[in-house]
């Protein structure tokens, strides 16, 4: 059972990817690289649903951010953007950081998995962590810092055009009113596999940023 009462998607991290939706080249090949790529992205993504009736469960649910009571998301994709997992779901007041806490990562050894500022603190074990430099308190960045920020913001584009083509599916972006956890599971599984099918006919081209 995943923190706020809802069910994870196959109990926990929850493979989404496969070789069905691997992105192909032209000729209709799947790409041999797919699965093993040094690139990684990951974000969260949050998901309204009706106004729960319990007082506890409206305080569980309700998200500061969205101004509303939702559910929650961690996304990770690789570089083309496929989506490899799809964390369990987690009522909305849960923080990214807690959430990825909760079931560590495993990827492979020399990666790099690029954050945002959300995952302050975050580490996993002999993977590159590729995160924008936060402002000093009454201080500024360097050039440098700010040219770096940059890069890493152009960088993680994809995993915003990613939850973008995710959400849409009207189901996954308006508001849910399916009480049943697995239903809610259920339908951002089938979200995240339309997004990876698509990308296997219409393989997105990020050229070198």
């Amino acid at each position: 059972m995943a923190p706020g009462g809802t069910t994870g998607v196959g109990g926990g991290i929850a493979p989404v990817g496969c070789a069905a939706c691997a992105p192909r080249s032209r000729d209709g090949a799947a790409d041999a690289d797919v699965g093993r790529d040094p690139l990684f992205y990951h974000d969260g993504t949050e998901r309204p649903i009706q106004r729960p009736v319990d007082r506890d469960e409206q305080e569980e649910y309700s998200s500061g951010k969205q101004k509303c009571h939702t559910v929650k998301h961690i996304l990770l994709i690789d570089a083309r953007c496929c989506i490899q997992f799809l964390r369990a779901t987690y009522a909305g007041k849960w923080h990214d950081t807690s959430l990825v806490d909760a079931e560590p990562y495993r990827l492979p050894a020399g990666s790099s998995l690029y954050q945002d500022r959300g995952f302050q603190g975050l580490t996993v074990a002999c993977v590159a962590m590729e995160q924008p430099t936060k402002k000093p308190r009454g201080g500024s960045l360097t050039d440098a810092q700010k040219a770096e920020n940059h890069r890493i913001a152009s960088e993680k584009m994809r995993i915003e055009h990613t939850m973008s083509s995710v959400k849409r599916c009207r189901i996954v972006k308006d508001t849910m009113r399916y009480w049943q956890d697995q239903i809610r599971d259920l339908v951002m599984a089938i979200a995240c596999g339309l997004h990876n099918l698509r990308l296997r006919h219409r393989p997105w081209n990020y050229g070198d940023l």
